[in-house]
């Protein structure tokens, strides 16, 4: 309603389109048409509807829902006081101006001090278009300053429901680790005894389950924390194919029920160069939008295709250069969009949501991730039939880059090095303990770091890898290898953590490398011998862990 109000309030705009809309209580009809004259050719255009009973000031206020109201002071029956009373009971914000022929200088008094705006005499009309402009200015100025106290409240309702968000978010890291300690154990175990059992073991088919279980548990784990790190995975090529396809079980789990889901994908492999966890997040935040609009229920499709642009569709900011894009199509069923929302809906903290329901950042950071990307939007809705949004981003035809933690699988996986193992988790430390002595690994363990400075001492000498988790009381495995370093600075060092956010690391280090839990015993046999064979190369390279070591500091335990 203000917004509309601000676009229509006529003073001092000569091409308005809105005429101010005025109530005049006044029952000579000349001195009424001698008034609007005045306003006329003032600059203030206006519509006045002149009134001559209470009943009609009452009806023409409601009904006019006028901007200014003009009463003559000693209209028989409605004199200036009873006018004003029931103008403050009607519309208590609008402007109030008594014009009349005998008022004398007692009873203007009163009238200003009960809240009247001005009181003008008929004999000096030309106060009134400097009245009225000032009036209405103030009128301005007191909606502003409403709209921004609105808006304050409501970035306070947005703010906090942020911080509830970052709150939801650090907890969920926080549980990360214990909950990838225990999917660590669970895997490994199970992994144990598959290895150890025959392929026609009656048991044998429950175990699998119970490892595919675990499984689908780490995915469930790893695909929480991508909404809650504080930094995106490293950008890289990826298949839209695979993403989709495993990220598909946990969109059936966000939209519920009662809404039908379905994903389609071309044969081709679709293949784009940019962080997972921001493709997640473009495509969490466009279903959570979709779901949002059907609220009774509805069909929610996703169409993966590859596309040839001759010309930009984005919905805004610059064109796409013309090329090979792949096409992400959600489409839903809902209430769509009028242009009004459609004209807002990519700024920051709008929202058509009531209370804390929404934070208005869903679109907003789609609109960003893509354009960042070099990729662009484009949006079709219709009210009552729902919305379609077209994510563009460049397609790539290199190839998928491999895992950081990829080993040759041909490699034998069995050692004979002595490894310092610091785990302060005692069933992920056993587990791990037992089967790299399995391996013909000499383990030296401890519980945390303070220990492991400990109980290293007497074997600095043939210890060729510290094997740590990241996160431990008292010191980490960071503080750890730093000490470490000073005194064995050709230490391999291999960190487990159970949050990837511990830690930044990049591919191709030969001296420093990062497993995330949970993992098999099968990817630690590997990733050890694959970190051990490697030729020392001196110094690491700027950005990984080991940019924290090259300045080690010494520690004396107490």
């Amino acid at each position: 309603m203000n917004r509309l109000r601000k676009e229509r309030d006529p003073i001092g705009d000569p091409a308005m389109k809105m005429p101010l809309r005025i109530v005049h209580l006044e029952l000579n009809r000349e001195d009424g048409e001698r008034i609007g004259t005045i306003l006329t050719n003032g600059g203030i255009a206006c519509v006045v509807h002149r009134v001559e009973t209470q009943h009609a000031l009452t009806a023409g206020i409601s009904e006019d829902r006028a901007d200014l109201i003009l009463a003559e002071g000693n209209t028989p029956g409605c004199d200036a006081n009873t006018a004003f009373t029931l103008a403050q009971k009607v519309a208590p914000h609008v402007p109030f101006i008594v014009v009349s022929e005998s008022i004398n200088e007692t009873q203007s008094t009163e009238l200003l001090y009960r809240g009247v705006t001005d009181v003008i005499s008929k004999g000096a009309l030309g106060r009134l278009i400097p009245a009225v402009r000032r009036i209405l200015k103030e009128q301005r100025e007191r909606g502003a300053r409403r709209e921004a106290e609105e808006s304050v409240l409501q970035y306070q309702v947005q703010l906090r429901h942020i911080q509830k968000l970052e709150a939801v978010g650090r907890l969920t890291g926080g549980l990360a680790h214990d909950f990838n300690n225990l999917l660590t154990v669970i895997l490994g175990h199970s992994q144990v005894v598959l290895n150890e059992i025959d392929e026609v073991h009656p048991l044998r088919p429950q175990i699998q389950e119970m490892h595919k279980a675990g499984e689908r548990a780490r995915v469930l784990i790893r695909q929480l924390l991508m909404f809650s790190r504080k930094r995106p995975s490293e950008e890289k090529v990826i298949s839209l194919n695979t993403l989709l396809d495993d990220f598909e079980p946990m969109l059936h789990r966000v939209i519920g029920e009662d809404i039908r889901l379905t994903v389609t994908v071309c044969q081709d492999d679709l293949r784009i160069r940019m962080a997972p966890s921001l493709v997640e997040q473009v495509v969490m935040n466009l279903v959570v939008n979709a779901r949002d609009a059907m609220p009774k229920g509805g069909r929610l499709t996703l169409d993966l295709q590859s596309t040839h642009l001759d010309r930009s569709p984005a919905y805004r900011e610059k064109d796409l250069l013309p090329g090979e894009y792949v096409k992400l199509s959600v489409s839903d069923t809902g209430c769509g969009m009028s242009p009004e929302v459609q004209a807002q809906m990519f700024k920051p903290f709008f929202t058509t949501k009531d209370g804390e329901k929404g934070t208005g950042l869903g679109l907003s950071t789609v609109f960003d991730i893509v354009t960042q990307n070099r990729g662009g939007l484009d949006v079709t809705t219709t009210i009552g039939e729902g919305t379609r949004f077209d994510v563009y981003v460049p397609r790539v035809m290199t190839e998928i880059d491999a895992s950081t933690a990829a080993c040759s699988v041909a490699k034998p996986l069995r050692g004979h090095e002595t490894i310092l193992l610091v785990e302060d988790d005692e069933t992920v430390r056993a587990l791990i303990r037992e089967e790299l002595r399995k391996l013909g690994y000499r383990i030296v363990e401890a519980r945390n770091g303070i220990e492991a400075c400990l109980v290293a001492t007497p074997h600095m000498g043939k210890l060729q890898l510290l094997l740590s988790d990241i996160v431990m009381p008292g010191m980490s495995g960071m503080e750890l290898a730093r000490h470490l370093r000073v005194i064995k600075p050709d230490l391999k060092i291999l960190f487990i953590s159970g949050y990837e956010d511990d830690i930044g690391i990049e591919a191709g280090d030969t001296e420093v490398a990062y497993l995330e839990k949970p993992f098999t015993t099968e990817s630690l046999a590997g990733t050890i011998r694959h970190l051990l064979d490697q030729t020392p190369k001196g110094q690491i390279r700027q950005g990984s862990p080991s940019e924290v070591l090259e300045e080690p500091q010494t520690f004396s335990p107490s």
